[in-house]
């Protein structure tokens, strides 16, 4: 169980890249009438753009896990299936019926990691709102940064997990 704790640390999140929340609208706007499921990942913003302000992570990567079940109420993920990713930051779903609060349903999942983005119908720019771990509003700037290499997708070492694995 530690493991799993230390995947979803709770990280400060500056934002989303545009391109990555557009990829969750799409993906989102294909799954309906079905929920869509997806995990974020963030990229320190050092390593993004030197110029922005607060230091932090930025959503740059929507993480589509294989053998999620969904239907037009849930999306449920096989948690066996979720990569060990140091950097998920939270979660994505949408609400194909366009309500845009979490359920109590989401509220149980929440506690993993730090925002939770869901998207509704008709899945267009501005219909997406983010929560925090509780499920309260928070601002989630949309940014135009550029996604990070995907050579440097798996940017851990054994280290890395070994000193996880300790904790």
């Amino acid at each position: 169980m530690g493991l799993l704790r230390g995947l979803f640390r709770r990280r400060e999140v500056v934002g989303v890249a545009r391109e990555a929340l557009e990829f969750a609208l799409e993906a989102s706007e294909d799954a309906h009438p079905n929920e869509y499921m997806g995990f974020l990942r963030g990229t320190p913003t050092e390593k993004i753009d030197a110029d922005l302000a607060r230091s932090g992570y930025v959503v740059t990567d929507v993480l589509v896990i294989p053998g999620t079940s969904s239907s037009p109420t849930s999306a449920t993920v096989r948690s066996n299936l979720v990569p060990n990713d140091r950097r998920t930051l939270g979660s994505i779903h949408s609400h194909p019926n366009g309500v845009l609060r979490p359920s109590d349903e989401d509220l149980a999942t929440f506690g993993k990691g730090t925002v939770h983005v869901i998207a509704g119908a008709p899945y267009r720019e501005s219909d997406w709102r983010a929560f925090d771990s509780q499920g309260e509003p928070r601002s989630l700037e949309v940014l135009d940064v550029p996604l990070p290499d995907p050579e440097d997708f798996f940017d851990f070492t054994q280290a890395d997990i070994d000193e996880e694995l300790r904790r």
